[in-house]
């Protein structure tokens, strides 16, 4: 293939942006520079630009760890967004699947696979995400029970479905919550329903996959074949 279609394709470029990123002279093909965009690669070359490899590859599926302050869209003109957190080459096609608000933390998902994303995100899957949460006010003994039975929220037709709730330390009024959908702020608008406030939310696991611990705010990894193949389960 030639160098600059190989640049095209992995980085998402036009054949003229790939001519001028060649032109920079920040781009090797085995450890020589090389500015020709009729230069030929094979399978086996290993090509660099600004010292990152540069591959062809596959769908794409990550993890990261969002910290507060980031958006999961682009940028809303108040806010970053998540996407800069990413030290990727091409960042064509990628999408968040499943968003968190601007001042909640944790487990985001990553991809450019369309599918795999709608199976996250549509109701009829009920895909479970588990969050941490904090409340403003102690948490009262029946919200475990009204919780599992469905709660009420303004402007849906349709009750909430039933969710678990686990105290974690009653002292800080912390506590785990599992829900099987996604709605708009559901979190938040839940335990509103029930007369307390979210001071603190953190998304903890997806289906199947659960935050890496190794990981610190604003850092990501890809995620491992299985964790991938847990969402189609």
């Amino acid at each position: 293939m030639r160098l600059d279609k190989f640049l095209c394709d992995a980085l998402g470029t036009t054949r003229k942006e790939a001519t001028q990123i060649l032109k920079s002279g920040d781009v090797t093909v085995d450890g020589q520079s090389q500015k020709s965009g009729a230069f030929k690669v094979s399978e086996t070359s290993v090509v660099e630009w600004q010292e990152r490899e540069v591959t062809l590859s596959g769908p794409r599926y990550i993890m990261l760890f969002k910290p507060e302050g980031f958006v999961c869209s682009h940028e809303d003109g108040f806010n970053q967004t998540a996407f800069v957190l990413l030290d990727e080459a091409n960042m064509r096609g990628l999408h968040f699947a499943g968003r968190l608000d601007v001042d909640t933390t944790g487990l985001v998902l990553i991809t450019d696979d369309g599918q795999w994303s709608h199976r996250i995100t549509s109701p009829k899957h009920k895909c479970d995400k588990t969050y941490r949460v904090w409340l403003a006010d102690p948490i009262q003994p029946d919200y475990a029970e009204k919780l599992a039975q469905g709660i009420e929220l303004r402007n849906e037709r349709d009750m909430t479905l039933p969710a678990q709730m686990e105290v974690v330390d009653e002292a800080e009024n912390e506590l785990l919550l599992t829900i099987h959908e996604g709605k708009y702020h559901q979190v938040k608008r839940m335990f509103a329903a029930l007369g307390n406030k979210v001071i603190g939310l953190h998304r903890e696991r997806v289906g199947d996959i659960v935050l890496d611990d190794t990981l610190e705010p604003g850092e990501y990894r890809f995620l491992t074949e299985d964790e991938v193949a847990s969402i189609w389960k």
